[in-house]
């Protein structure tokens, strides 16, 4: 059990590592190559084909029809709406913001875990939620007041991707326990794309794909194999052992290599635009969140 737990944590930072530079890859591409819905629908569909092969493969297992519905639930979170909103979100504002307000996902575990499971509400968890709140309050707004790539209506979208996967982390939880997690992600992202299709079909008919570049096939490789199909099975895998808060937890290893990649496209490879990204009030905001987080997953001292 203990080798499991060390692989889960593994998966999670491997996941984890390939989320952190994606905020700045996929926004490369976008708009002028391809549009965030088409992109949507190019990886959602081959990571149906991808997971479906391997089901075919190696999984032979039935799920029952009342789990249906929650299946359908998780693809609608955890593989449309999510995708949707980090796509036009990260089009529309800067990769270190998206990446600071993802930080917040642990806090949204939390509020969920609490309405929904009767997660157990006490003092460290309500300050540590107000914290990290406020702060992920503040960055959104503050992105129409700053130079550089920030705005508030991206800012807003990635907020709503981290509920949308922050929930999904919640209610998939049991069927991940039921099943094999090949199962689950496989009808998950067959129900996402489902209800994907009326609002992608339209962009993906109307991309140029003579325009594509090398870079740009490269940029698209990597989202679909590596931060879809990977990071999903890191995700699922990790979930059968370690708790969704847990899981969560890590993401606060993506502001980090987020500010990284944008320093080296600022001040190594000279693109103007992310010079002003990075400043000392999103520092800070990423501290408060971090700080919150912390708070909430302090164990309360048993008195004696």
């Amino acid at each position: 059990m203990k080798n499991n737990i060390y692989k889960a944590h593994l998966a999670l930072l491997g996941a984890n590592l390939i989320y952190g530079a994606n905020y700045i890859i996929a926004k490369g591409v976008m708009p002028d190559k391809i549009s965030p819905s088409a992109f949507v629908f190019i990886r959602s569909a081959c990571c149906v084909v991808l997971f479906w092969t391997l089901k075919f493969l190696f999984v032979k297992e039935k799920v029952n029809r009342k789990d249906f519905f929650r299946i359908a639930l998780c693809g609608l979170l955890g593989a449309a709406a999510n995708l949707l909103f980090f796509f036009h979100g990260i089009n529309m504002t800067s990769p270190v913001d998206a990446s600071i307000i993802m930080t917040s996902t642990p806090v949204l575990v939390f509020v969920f875990s609490y309405f929904i499971l009767k997660e157990k509400l006490t003092k460290n968890k309500l300050i540590g939620t107000l914290i990290a709140g406020i702060a992920a309050i503040f960055l959104i707004l503050y992105g129409n007041k700053t130079a550089g790539t920030s705005s508030v209506l991206g800012n807003f979208l990635v907020f709503c991707n981290a509920a949308s996967y922050g929930l999904y982390l919640v209610l998939v939880k049991n069927l991940m326990s039921k099943y094999n997690p090949i199962t689950v992600i496989c009808w998950m992202f067959l129900f996402g794309f489902i209800m994907i299709l009326p609002i992608t079909i339209k962009p993906i008919m109307q991309t140029n794909f003579d325009a594509f570049t090398t870079n740009t096939y490269l940029v698209m490789g990597y989202v679909v194999l590596f931060t879809t199909f990977l990071t999903y099975l890191f995700n699922v895998y990790a979930l059968k052992y370690v708790t969704p808060s847990v899981n969560s937890s890590y993401i606060y290893l993506q502001p980090a290599i987020s500010f990284l990649l944008v320093s080296i496209y600022a001040f190594v490879l000279m693109k103007e635009e992310y010079a002003q990204d990075i400043n000392l009030i999103k520092v800070l905001s990423c501290i408060m969140v971090a700080l919150g987080v912390y708070i909430i997953s302090k164990p309360v001292k048993k008195a004696s």
